[in-house]
């Protein structure tokens, strides 16, 4: 199977008005290549303030994690209502740089890019991760955010990122804002050669340049924290085409991940 890296910025997180704790895309995703036991290397970001906080736990997954520093830690503070997450954005990290990113990955060739917010990772930074045939899963969220603090602000200014993606998952209200509508065929209109649309507990769309496929959700039972969900399905995903699974088999598996994820989270 070819290697994978997740990269991306640590962030740290209070929920519900509780203490700080570790999060991010790559930290989530870094939890789920773990757990299914991926040929994988992690790149993470933070403020040397905050990194004997957010790495070791980061690190205690396994995985040889290569850190790099930046001037701020990405902060947030959110809490959950139903299905949907109210967030302030308190804090955003440096930029990758393509230099900085390309080096941080090594020779893998399926690529988590765990962005929390636009700048994380600029268009031409993307465009040099996905350089030599490498593939690239980007999370919309990192794509439609803004960098301004406070309640956070989304719209769908991301000049010719798109381009540069191989992989795109989103939920509806990015789809939204990306496409201006959640209809799984109309993303076909993207141009991505793959997007997977998540719906929660309406299960998600696989949705490439010739078939939209409805995969189901699996169900869990009694109150959970979805926060990291979407990072586990993501990691799962790729680690699954990494070994050549099909698209809608990989979201299958990712699904399955998510619940087993949400069951002891």
């Amino acid at each position: 199977m070819s290697s994978i890296a997740a990269i991306g910025s640590l962030s740290r997180d209070v929920v519900a008005g509780g203490a700080p704790r570790p999060g991010g895309a790559v930290f989530y995703a870094a939890r789920a290549l773990a757990a299914i036991g991926a040929h994988a290397r992690i790149a993470a970001a933070c403020a040397r303030e905050h990194r004997d906080e957010l790495l070791p736990p980061l690190e205690a997954f396994g995985l040889p994690v290569e850190w790099h520093e930046s001037a701020e830690t990405t902060a947030y503070s959110f809490h959950y209502e139903g299905e949907r997450r109210i967030m302030r954005q308190e804090a955003v990290a440096d930029p990758w740089s393509p230099e900085q990113a390309v080096a941080a990955i090594g020779d893998a060739t399926w690529i988590h890019v765990g962005a929390l917010v636009r700048s994380d990772f600029p268009v031409e930074t993307l465009a040099a991760l996905s350089g030599g045939g490498r593939q690239l899963l980007v999370d919309a969220q990192g794509l439609v955010r803004t960098a301004a603090l406070g309640p956070l602000q989304t719209d769908g200014e991301i000049g010719d990122a798109l381009r540069y993606v191989a992989i795109l998952k989103l939920n509806d209200e990015e789809a939204h804002t990306l496409a201006g509508t959640a209809e799984p065929a109309a993303l076909q209109g993207l141009g991505v050669p793959e997007v997977i649309l998540t719906l929660g507990s309406q299960g998600s769309f696989v949705i490439t340049l010739a078939a939209v496929e409805h995969v189901p959700p699996r169900v869990v039972v009694g109150p959970v924290d979805p926060t990291g969900a979407g990072d586990t399905f993501s990691a799962t995903y790729l680690t699954s085409r990494a070994r050549g699974l099909p698209p809608a088999e990989a979201a299958g598996e990712a699904t399955v991940a998510v619940a087993a994820f949400l069951s002891r989270a």
